[in-house]
C-alpha cells in the first residue's frame, strides 16, 4: 500500500511542506506521481526516508545525505546498526531521568545531575558521523560522485536506479552459467560501465574492491542476496574476480 503525501507527513512527523522540499532537491522522490499529480510513497521511499532521518541525527547536511545514499556501496545494515545503538543511549539516559523523577516525588533526595549527561550520545553521534564519512565520503570516487550527481533530477534517478536493479537481477538469472561465462562477464563490463558513467570512475582496483566487499562483509552479503535471491552476492563476487584476472593476464 503506498501512502499520499499528506498521510506519510502524518506516519513520520515530517511536513508536507519538508517532502515536496526533499522531492524538489532530489533528497526523496515518491515512488509513484499519479496523473493527478498526488505524491504516493510505499516502503522503498519510506526506507529511504527513514535512514535519511537518521543521518540527520547525526549532523549530516542533506546534500551529504542524498550522496550517501546513492552511492552503490552503501550499507544500510550498517547504518541501521548504528541508529539503534544511538537509540539505546538514548533510552538508557531517559530510564535514569524518569527513575530520578520517580525518586524525587517519593521524597528521596537525590541531587545527581548524570542523568542529564548528553556527552556519551554526543559523542556517539560523532563517532557513527566520522564512521559514515569515512566509509562512504572520504575517497575520490565519492567526490567524483558528488560532483557528477548533483545535476541529476527526478528522472535521472529513476532511469539509474531502474538500470541498477536490472544489471542485478540479471546477475541472479544467470548463476546458473557460472561467473566465467561470457554473458555473465558481460555483465561485470555492464556494471563497471553503469558505476563509471554515472557515479565515478570505476577502476578495475575499484571493482575489485567492490567484489570483495560483497562477500567479505556479511551485511552487504545479506543487502543483496536479500534483494536478489541468496547466493547472488558471491556469484557476483566470483564473476568482478574473473573479469579483473583475466584482464591482468
Amino acid at each position: 500500500m503506498k501512502l499520499k503525501i499528506n498521510e506519510t507527513a502524518k506516519l513520520t512527523g515530517i511536513s508536507v511542506r519538508t517532502l515536496q522540499y526533499y522531492d524538489k532537491i532530489g533528497l526523496l522522490h515518491p515512488d509513484e506521481t499519479t496523473e493527478a499529480g498526488y505524491r504516493l510513497y510505499g516502503e522503498p521511499a519510506l526506507e529511504r526516508l527513514q535512514q535519511i532521518l537518521f543521518f540527520r541525527e547525526l549532523g549530516f547536511p542533506l546534500k551529504e545525505i542524498g550522496q550517501i545514499l546513492n552511492d552503490p556501496s552503501f550499507d544500510r545494515n550498517k547504518a541501521l546498526e548504528n541508529h539503534r545503538n544511538l537509540l539505546v543511549l538514548k533510552r538508557n539516559r531517559l530510564d535514569g531521568l524518569i527513575a530520578l523523577v520517580d525518586q524525587t516525588l517519593k521524597g528521596e533526595s537525590n541531587m545527581s545531575f548524570q542523568e542529564f549527561d548528553l556527552s556519551e550520545i554526543e559523542a556517539a553521534k560523532k563517532q557513527y558521523g566520522q564512521e559514515a564519512m569515512e566509509r562512504w565520503g572520504n575517497t575520490e570516487a565519492y567526490q567524483e560522485s558528488v560532483h557528477r550527481t548533483k545535476q541529476y533530477g527526478k528522472k535521472e534517478w529513476a532511469s539509474i536506479s531502474g538500470e541498477f536493479d536490472h544489471i542485478f537481477r540479471q546477475f541472479a538469472a544467470k548463476r546458473s552459467l557460472g561467473p566465467a561465462h561470457p554473458e555473465v562477464q558481460q555483465l561485470v563490463a555492464d556494471w563497471q560501465n553503469f558505476l563509471t558513467e554515472n557515479f565515478y570512475h570505476c577502476t578495475d582496483e575499484i571493482l575489485s574492491g567492490l567484489g570483495q566487499m560483497y562477500t567479505a562483509d556479511e551485511r552487504f552479503t545479506k543487502n543483496i542476496d536479500g534483494k536478489y535471491d541468496d547466493g547472488t552476492a558471491d556469484f557476483i563476487s566470483q564473476a568482478i574476480a574473473v573479469f579483473v584476472e583475466r584482464k591482468r593476464s
